[in-house]
């Protein structure tokens, strides 16, 4: 401030000296004020270079300014620096936040004032089938057509969520949405999403199982206590009596089967998979399930199957031997009680060509349509609920080798031909097997 004072006095002094020299007082007065008139052009220009910086605010580029402008050049070239530091991290905090919500496995959608899209996640726009850069600015319920949210937005009760269908993969199998909108702001709205099929799909699931529990256990019980009430009031004969008990002996065994199909599956479900450490030798498993086999064949069916194991180089699999048994043996049972009397059963392992292992069982049964085979692995599932019963079976048996299979890294593949016989496979990945090696 003192060298703008100064400036002013030296050119005002220097207008007064030029006057004086006109040997008038008027003449010097001008010259004064023609000084400090050319003071405060050039003041005032270095004043309009401080102004235009700060419209541009490009702190890489400034004017060269002294005396108080300068001053006021420093100290505001510093706070733009200042302030543009706050933006970078408010930007990259805001970054970090949408990249956040970005990665979430709900869906999150902005809506402005008049209900056009302002951002979304991608996962949002997955569930409700829009574009989250193409579609920015498109009102929300043209995007949305779904009548139960476009009652939802046009009623204007936030306060529940609403379900609607969403973009499934392949028309059979459709998808479920959950959607609620949040009002915030000045009339914005947040709109949440998610997809709950997995969800519904496990409560459909859970009463499925309680209902086909319920139902198979209540077939061998009303038998039993009918025989029992037979047998408390009425005189049976020996021959009667020793009939009756038979039949309930098998339907209790029949429930004892399935408690323990439930309690396998249970096990299964609730302990982790089993570790790569106990190698296991895959001929000493094969001979296992095939005894179990021809006995089962020699008890149930006449005349026996013709069950013949199919040679290969023995190798070692990696895994719980107690789960892989079990896995097997139902492959194989269920070829025994499903297989015609006299039909031929084969059974073995051999290594695929891409490194890994398979037990498989062949079979001459009926066959199996293909419509059905999607659906074979599921807990109480059966193709034929009348033969089922007839053979024994809990439709258990192929839900616990999906499970097993899928706790060794594997899975479970079928293929049959009606009236030509199936084909079941349970294939390991390479990290489960591992070659002989022969001296």
């Amino acid at each position: 401030m003192i060298r703008r004072v100064i400036e002013l006095l030296v050119l005002v002094a220097l207008g007064a000296v030029w006057g004086w020299a006109g040997a008038s007082a008027a003449w010097t007065f001008s010259g004064a004020m023609l000084g400090a008139v050319i003071w405060g052009v050039f003041d005032g220009l270095r004043a309009q270079r401080l102004l235009r910086w700060l419209n541009k605010a490009d702190v890489t580029r400034s004017p060269r300014l002294s005396g108080v402008w300068g001053e006021l050049l420093d100290r505001n070239r510093k706070l733009v620096k200042k302030l543009e530091k706050k933006a970078q991290n408010s930007d990259a905090r805001l970054e970090d936040f949408l990249a956040a919500i970005q990665s979430s496995p709900n869906g999150v959608v902005l809506l402005d004032s008049a209900g056009r899209i302002e951002w979304s996640n991608q996962t949002a726009s997955n569930h409700l089938g829009f574009d989250p850069q193409r579609d920015l600015g498109q009102y929300v319920r043209n995007m949305v057509r779904a009548p139960a949210f476009q009652a939802y937005l046009a009623g204007g009760d936030f306060t529940h969520e609403i379900q609607i269908d969403g973009q499934g993969v392949r028309p059979s199998q459709p998808s479920k949405i959950s959607l609620q909108i949040h009002p915030y702001g000045k009339k914005r709205k947040l709109m949440l999403t998610r997809d709950v099929t997995a969800v519904l799909l496990a409560e459909t699931m859970r009463r499925d199982f309680v209902a086909n529990v319920s139902h198979e256990i209540r077939t061998p019980l009303t038998v039993l206590s009918g025989f029992v009430e037979t047998m408390q009031s009425i005189p049976l004969d020996e021959a009667d009596r020793v009939r009756y008990l038979g039949l309930m002996s098998q339907q209790a065994q029949r429930m004892q089967t399935l408690v323990s199909d439930l309690l396998t599956l249970s096990r299964l479900e609730g302990s982790p998979a089993p570790g790569p450490g106990e190698w296991i030798d895959s001929e000493e498993l094969l001979t296992h399930v095939i005894q179990e086999a021809q006995g089962l064949t020699q008890a149930i069916a006449h005349p026996p199957h013709e069950i013949r194991t199919v040679a290969a180089p023995a190798f070692w699999v990696s895994g719980a031997k107690t789960e892989l048994l079990s896995a097997m043996s139902n492959l194989l049972s269920n070829a025994v009680r499903y297989t015609p009397g006299g039909g031929r059963i084969e059974a073995g392992w051999r290594l695929r060509e891409d490194g890994g292992g398979e037990f498989f069982v062949n079979d001459t049964g009926p066959g199996i349509a293909a419509d059905h085979l999607p659906r074979l692995t599921e807990r109480f599932y059966r193709v034929d609920r009348s033969r089922s019963r007839e053979t024994g079976g809990t439709g258990l048996g192929l839900a616990i080798v999906k499970h097993v299979a899928q706790r060794h890294g594997g899975q479970v593949e079928v293929e049959s031909t009606l009236g030509q016989g199936s084909r079941f496979v349970i294939a390991l990945p390479a990290s489960r097997v591992r070659q002989r090696v022969t001296d």
